[in-house]
């Protein structure tokens, strides 16, 4: 996936400003893809460019110019020939798992304070996650796998957890 297709696919559900845009980012896809606000800004000038988002300016008096995108037909061919397209899983690398598989070289202390560290990062995703609002009954199909996508981030970070709960639970077992 690129940070492209994101912005393509958020726009083919409602037209949006370069600063809702990394709003509802943040707020509903950033366990599983993120962008800082200049590559938002710098992905919807190339789509533009490109004929696959338009953008409209609205002139206000009291504040400034608010430009709103909307996905183009062409957005929308290449949105679905996005997601039509074989899925190639990226190469794995997680940095935290690289340091723990050689960790034993530190005192284990400190391998407890990186599992605490990686802890707190997972308590606080997965209280971000749970923050996110969810209908009781989603309408309609996009709802159904937007709520999906949030239950798969919710199911990760508590595996982590689950995860970290055990390993702590070996490192007791190992004399200092």
């Amino acid at each position: 996936m690129t940070l492209r297709h994101a912005i393509l696919g958020m726009l083919a559900i409602r037209p949006m400003s370069g600063y809702d845009l990394k709003k509802v980012i943040d707020d509903s896809v950033a366990h599983f893809w993120t962008a800082d606000q200049s590559q938002v800004y710098r992905t919807l000038a190339g789509l533009v460019d490109d004929g696959l988002a338009s953008r409209r300016t609205k002139v206000q008096d009291d504040r400034p110019n608010l430009h709103l995108h909307k996905v183009t037909n062409s957005g929308l061919e290449e949105l679905d020939r996005w997601l039509a397209s074989p899925l190639k899983s990226p190469p794995t690398r997680e940095p935290f798992l690289a340091r723990l598989f050689f960790a034993d070289r530190r005192p284990v202390g400190e391998v407890r304070e990186l599992l605490a560290a990686r802890r707190q990062e997972a308590s606080e995703l997965l209280a971000t996650l749970q923050a996110i609002p969810v209908p009781a009954r989603p309408a309609d199909l996009g709802q159904v796998l937007r709520v999906a996508t949030l239950t798969n981030g919710i199911a990760h970070a508590q595996a982590e957890l689950d995860w970290l709960d055990a390993t702590e639970r070996q490192l007791e077992e190992v004399r200092p």
